[in-house]
Formats: structure tokens, C-alpha cells, sequence
């Protein structure tokens, strides 16, 4: 598996990675197992899957709490990445606000070290940038946390290029996680992946299987646990998932020829978009882990990159 560079670092993480999000936030709310989600990123790290990402967001708060314990005894292994910056006001709809003042996010530094356990973390990324304040002084608040050494890199997380841009004319920004999918391309229309590659900064795509439905095993949402934020979607109503089928029935045919999975094939496709590009397919169990990770050693021919490229546009806002 090719292995993918931090922007303005040394630092190098292999091209898949681990989104811990699903294992305390969003998905299947009743089938979380903690025992089983710390298995799951031990043995990410044992077979070389070592970008392990979270957010203090996602529970709120849980999910640093379940990556500090699966990374005792085994931090060397891993290239830790939280995000700040999004702030949970109702768990139960998920409903969260933006903020991006310096002094929050100083504290939200503090906070996140704390619960994952360590005294730095390798990649700090902004969840959102906040409207209300100019991204040059929430990103030189990091920068000043980078320089007293509770930081490493600085990511933005669903920013443009304008932002990246004013960011990166302050402190280095090292990644960029956005949404890349076969069904969500908006990283790549606007520009955003190809900018990132120009300045050499790492794009990270979180939900690379289409927060699931890119595995071929959703047809209705009868296949969706029941307390799931999915339902929510609108990609995940009935007549969304209906019309969305002839998008993953298009990746098997690829998939079948390829004596891979249509998951597989989802996941190079988003590798192919560049040698600064790699993903964070979240997962709670071990057989699909290994999966996403042979996933990064599949090589797609041209023609198969050509016939997911005229892949139709996904039904349903995202």
C-alpha cells in the first residue's frame, strides 16, 4: 500500500486509514461494542493501517475516549488525528454548532489531549471553519499550539480552496478532509483535490463507501439498523435508495471482473484521484477492516476507471 505525505512534514501515513467515527457516532446506535471497536484499531495498526481518526465531536467526546484506550501500550503506531471546532448541542439529532474562536479552540486542544490519553497529537484538524471568525485567527491559535508542541500538523476539514489557501498562507496546512465518493465528487468539481495535490497537501476522504451504501449490501432501509442516523438522509429515504442502486449495480460489474468487492472498487477509485489522496472508510469489525485495507493495493485499469467515471449522478442530498 502506497503511503501518502503530510503536507510541510516528514510525517507519511498509509494511503487507508481508520474513520473511529461510526463506533461512537451516527451509525447503529445500539450495536456498538466498545471491546470489539478497540480490537478493530489494534489490529488497524498491526497491519500497517496507521492513520487512526476521530473527533471530539463524535459522542460527544466517547470517541477520543475509546481511541485513548485502544492506543495504550501502542501509540508509536499510529498517527493520531482529532478534529475541534464543531460543538454537539443536541446528541440526539446530532444538531452541533461551529466555533472557531482562539480561545475555544485552545481548550478544546487541552480537552481532546486529556481524554485520548497523550501529550501531543499528530494532526489536528479544524472540523468546520467558522463564519464568524476569519480563518487566519483560528488557524494562528493552532499554530501557536503546534510551536509549544501539543500539535504536530494542522488539517481543515470541508474547506475551499479560498480558505485553504488563506490558512496555508499562515501555517502550513497538512491535509484537507472532505467527502469523496462515487457518489458525492463535489471535492473534485470544485477543485479542491487539485489544489490540495498542486501545493502538496494530503486530501483525506472520510465516507469513501458512501457512508455505507457503496457496499452493495443497502437496497432498502429495512438494511439499516434501526436507530441510525442514515435515516435522516435524504440519499437514505426509499425512493433515493431505489434510484441510487444503478450506481452500485455499475461498480460490481467492475468489481465482479476484478475478483473484488464492490466496497474494493469504491475505495480504489478514490485512491486514484491522486498519489495525495487516501481515505477513512469507518468500520466496527475485523473482516471488513481487512477488506478496505487489501482495498489499497488494487490497482484499477483504464477501462474500469473509465466506466466509473460515467457513473450517474446519486439521487438525494448527502
Amino acid at each position: 500500500m502506497r503511503r501518502i505525505q503530510l503536507g510541510g512534514s516528514e510525517r507519511t501515513f498509509a494511503a487507508v486509514g481508520l474513520g473511529c467515527m461510526g463506533m461512537s457516532w451516527g451509525y447503529d446506535e445500539l450495536g456498538r461494542d466498545e471491546t470489539e471497536s478497540i480490537g478493530v484499531i489494534r489490529r488497524a495498526l498491526e497491519i500497517g493501517v496507521d492513520l487512526i481518526d476521530t473527533a471530539d465531536q463524535y459522542g460527544p467526546f466517547t470517541n477520543e475516549l475509546l481511541v485513548g484506550k485502544a492506543l495504550r501500550g501502542h501509540r508509536d503506531k499510529a498517527l493520531l488525528a482529532t478534529k475541534g471546532g464543531l460543538v454537539v448541542d443536541d446528541p440526539a439529532t446530532y444538531r452541533s454548532h461551529r466555533d472557531g474562536r482562539p480561545e475555544y479552540l485552545r481548550a478544546a486542544v487541552d480537552a481532546s489531549l486529556r481524554r485520548l490519553g497523550v501529550d501531543h497529537i499528530d494532526l489536528y484538524q479544524l472540523h468546520r471553519i467558522d463564519p464568524e471568525v476569519p480563518v487566519e485567527e483560528s488557524w494562528g491559535a493552532l499554530a501557536e499550539l503546534v510551536k509549544e508542541g501539543k500539535l504536530g500538523a494542522l488539517g481543515l476539514s470541508e474547506a475551499s480552496v479560498v480558505e485553504i489557501g488563506r490558512a496555508h498562507a499562515i501555517h502550513p496546512v497538512a491535509s484537507v478532509q472532505s467527502e469523496l465518493s462515487l457518489w458525492s465528487r463535489d471535492a473534485l468539481t470544485s477543485g479542491v483535490v487539485e489544489y490540495c495535490g498542486r501545493e502538496g497537501i494530503a486530501f483525506i476522504a472520510f465516507a469513501p463507501l458512501g457512508r455505507g451504501f457503496l457496499s452493495g449490501l443497502i437496497s432498502s432501509p429495512k438494511d439499516l439498523p434501526g436507530v441510525d442516523g442514515r435515516h435522516r438522509i435524504p440519499r437514505f429515504q426509499p425512493e433515493a435508495i431505489s434510484a441510487n442502486q444503478a450506481i452500485v449495480d455499475r461498480v460490481r460489474s467492475v468489481a465482479d471482473g476484478l475478483d473484488a468487492t464492490v466496497a474494493q472498487v469504491a475505495i480504489a477509485w478514490v485512491l486514484a484521484q491522486g498519489d495525495h489522496v487516501g481515505v477513512i472508510p469507518g468500520t466496527k469489525t475485523l473482516r471488513y477492516l481487512e477488506d478496505n485495507a487489501a482495498a489499497g493495493s488494487l490497482s484499477l485499469p483504464p477501462e474500469a476507471l473509465a466506466h466509473l467515471a460515467a457513473l450517474p449522478e446519486a439521487v438525494g442530498a448527502r
